[in-house]
This record gives C-alpha cells, structure tokens and sequence, in this order.
C-alpha cells in the first residue's frame, strides 16, 4: 500500500495498515503455506485468551510463541488500546437497551437480511467463500458471525472491563488482516503494484483455510484489496443500517433517536476494527446514501463465476433446516426477498420458486398482520403479531444456533451463558392476550409466561 499518500487511493485500495503491520511482524519467517498456517495456528491460540476488556493490558504471551509473533501482538495491543475519544457512553448504553429488548428479532434480521445483503457486493462474496467454503460451512460461519454480535452488544460489551466486545473486535481486526496476507502472498502491495499482474491461483497444499487463501489469486488492480476499506465500511452498514431498516419495513421501527444511538455504537465498533471514520454514516438519511452507493456496482451483472447465489442458497437452506413445517420452509426465502428488496434479490439469486400455496400463505399472512397491528394498536399500545412473530422465530434460531455445544464451533462459555441469559429474559411470550402468549411460545419452541401476578415486578422469564 501506498502508505505516503493513502489519501489518493480509493477506499477499494486502502486497507488497515496497523493490523496489517502487525500481521506482517506476526509471521515474519513462516516461508510457504504450510509455515504460515502453523504460525497462524498458534497465535489463533493466543488471542483465544483476549476474553475481557479489562484483561487485554495485562495480557502475556505463551513463552512458547514465536517472539517475533509475541512482540507484535504485544504492540497491536498498545497501539489500539480501546474506544475513540468520541465515543459516548450514555448513546452506547442505550444502544444496548435496544439490542436487549430486541435481541431475538436482531438474530433474525441478522439471518434475512444483514447477512444476505454482505454477499451482494460480488468481490466481498469471494473472500467470504474463498475463507473457509463458506456455503459448505454455513452454520459454523452464521455462528462465528454471532460470535462477534454478542459480545459487542450485550450489556456493558463495549463500556465494561468485564466485557468482551473491545478484546472481540480486535481479534476480528487482525483476521481480515491475516486474511489480507494470505490472500495476497505479503504485506498489502505498493500503489504501483496494484496496476501490475494479477496474482494467480495455485493449487492449494492442503486442505485447510489458510491454504485455500494463499491459493486463491487474486487481481488487486480490478478487485481492489480484498476485505478493503470501502467492503468493511459496507459490511458496517449492513449491521446497522439494514437492521434498523428491517425494523421500519416491518412497522417495528425506532424513535431517530434511538436509531442514531444505535448508529453511535456500531461505529465505535467500526473504529475498533480499524474503519475509517470519513465512511461511517451517522444519521439513517447519510446511511441510506452510503449505502446505495456502495451497493451500486453489486447491483449490475456479475462478472465470470458469481458466488453470491450458492452462498445465498446455503444460507436460506440452513435457515430452512430449522422449520419443522415444510409449508413454511420456503418462508426465510421469501421474508430476505421482502427484507432485502427485488434487486438485491435477483443479485443473491433467490429465485427459488416456493409452492403456490406457501407464497399466498406468506403474502396474505403478512399482509393481514400488518393490518390487524395497525387496528389493535389504537386500542393497546406497542401491540404487534409481526414483533411476536419475528421475536419467536429469532428464539428459535438463537437457541439452535448459539446454544449447542456439540457442533464444531465451540463458543466461549461465558458467551454461551450470556446468550442463554438473554434467551430466557427475552419478552417471548409475555406480553399481549394469553392467545397472542401462547401462539408465541408455541413457534418459540419455549414454556409460555405465566400471567403477571401481583407485586412490584414482573414473573419470571420463559423456561428454556
């Protein structure tokens, strides 16, 4: 990378030189796929300890690691201390607040819509599927995506010495910088550079991830850098920005406020993984704008093989996976392409014909429902089958995705706790006619509230 004037690149070609100075140091002396891939392994194991805040000053490598690994992490970690000096508490809690009273209808935007809408930018989709194959790994992937939500946004994630949201982000920060290095063979390359041959694939020397990145090629003159500045800037607004706009489409949407709170904290979150502020939006009109913008050319016909419809179908099948009631299984599908919109639709390719029946029942269901919220809402405040309905769904979700320990990915317990916390403190279930409870519980898969008693509080949650 250029690094005297980066300001004369494009955010295509800027990357995010701290992180990617640190990778550089981390494997200096691993020669070769094979090198690489154990001393990327190690130090994986290294930043597996970031898992608090409050820990990250006093954390000491393994005497085992290499010490040309160990001083740079030990660096990265001074260099990128925490939160911006412009970072509001008091905005971040109640960005918190938010996503805890929204948290099981946030893990279903993050399924039809945040995710769906990061593959439509065809060179994005192509680093996604070149790191780790990622429609024959999808359930690994969603999880290690919930991974990094969690701990963000839960309570005190970014604000607390006991959270984890700083320690997570940083850790993501140095992967897409490693998965710049592998992918391009080197640090970033030289503004001349970027004019010059495209690198070309090779057949990997083994079957792992890090070998199936050193192998892909790469063509920076065309694709730009691979997880770029202008492609993390675009997948902070689909967090962010396509999450509160779900929530408007499905008449669920926030006060401005409380929607440019919630911008506040993922922006913070943007800075810690090495975002530039200049491309961050702060008001939902500049998101809007921004992220027409960006997701312009992802718009247009795809050029050579397009990734996007396989990452798409695997999504969607996963989804699927989880409905017990075939009449309902085409429903994630068409819930994305209402969420997502016609044209970024075809883009993923969700063209998938549902039954007659399963598409009416949908169109007609969610229509009805829109009605009745409008009706019921005169008479009972905050009243909403689409929140209940939603709510239930992202339960189940949350609870087959976050909770099971038995799949390949295993969460930190701490993570897995939080999330089981939240699960049960979810409004599942507790509000509304017993009817609207019940229906609720039910899709859930959860214990229906019990009906409020006397006294100071409410009962407790569902049981799990």
């Amino acid at each position: 990378m250029h690094r005297d004037a980066p300001h004369l690149l494009s955010p295509a070609l800027r990357a995010d030189p701290p992180a990617d100075d640190t990778v550089a140091r981390m494997l200096e002396g691993a020669e070769g796929p094979h090198a690489l891939a154990e001393r990327i392994a190690a130090v994986n194991r290294e930043i597996g300890r970031w898992d608090s805040n409050g820990g990250l000053a006093g954390w000491e490598p393994d005497p085992g690691l290499d010490p040309r690994a160990a001083a740079a992490l030990k660096d990265y970690l001074a260099r990128c201390p925490g939160l911006p000096d412009w970072a509001d508490p008091a905005l971040i809690a109640r960005a918190e607040d938010i996503f805890m009273d929204r948290s099981m209808l946030s893990c279903l935007l993050l399924f039809c819509a945040s995710l769906p809408e990061c593959y439509v930018l065809p060179d994005l989709s192509a680093v996604l599927q070149a790191a780790g194959q990622l429609e024959q790994h999808t359930d690994y992937r969603i999880r290690s995506t919930a991974a990094m939500i969690f701990p963000v946004m839960m309570k005190g994630g970014l604000r607390s010495p006991n959270g984890a949201g700083v320690a997570q982000a940083l850790k993501v920060r140095l992967i897409h910088a490693t998965i710049r290095y592998l992918i391009l063979r080197g640090t970033p390359p030289s503004f001349e550079a970027l004019a010059g041959k495209p690198l070309p694939a090779l057949a990997p020397a083994g079957g792992g991830i890090y070998h199936q990145l050193y192998a892909h090629g790469w063509d920076s003159s065309r694709d730009g850098l691979p997880c770029n500045q202008e492609e993390l800037a675009y997948t902070l607004l689909t967090f962010h920005f396509v999450f509160l706009r779900g929530l408007r489409r499905l008449g669920l949407g926030l006060e401005r406020e409380d929607e440019e709170a919630y911008l506040h904290a993922w922006n913070v979150l943007g800075h810690l993984l090495g975002i530039e502020r200049e491309l961050m939006a702060w008001t939902m009109d500049e998101a809007r704008a921004r992220f027409k913008t960006m997701q312009a050319p992802g718009l247009a016909p795809a050029r050579g093989a397009d990734p996007r419809p396989a990452l798409t179908a695997a999504l969607m099948a996963t989804m699927a996976d989880y409905i017990p009631v075939r009449l309902f299984k085409p429903f994630p599908n068409l819930l994305t392409r209402l969420l997502c919109g016609r044209r970024a639709a075809r883009a993923l390719g969700l063209v998938t014909r549902a039954s007659l029946v399963s598409y009416l029942l949908f169109i007609a269901g969610y229509g009805l429902i829109r009605v009745v919220d409008g009706v019921m809402r005169l008479f009972v405040k905050d009243f909403s089958i689409t929140g209940m309905l939603t709510r239930a769904a992202g339960y189940r979700l949350v609870t087959r995705f976050l909770m099971d320990q038995t799949r390949p990915l295993r969460l930190p317990a701490a993570l897995v706790g939080q999330a089981g916390d939240l699960a049960a403190a979810a409004p599942v279930a507790s509000q509304g006619p017993r009817w609207v409870r019940r229906l609720e519980a039910r899709i859930a898969g959860s214990a229906p509230a019990p009906e409020p008693g006397p006294g100071p509080g409410p009962g407790p949650g569902p049981q799990r």
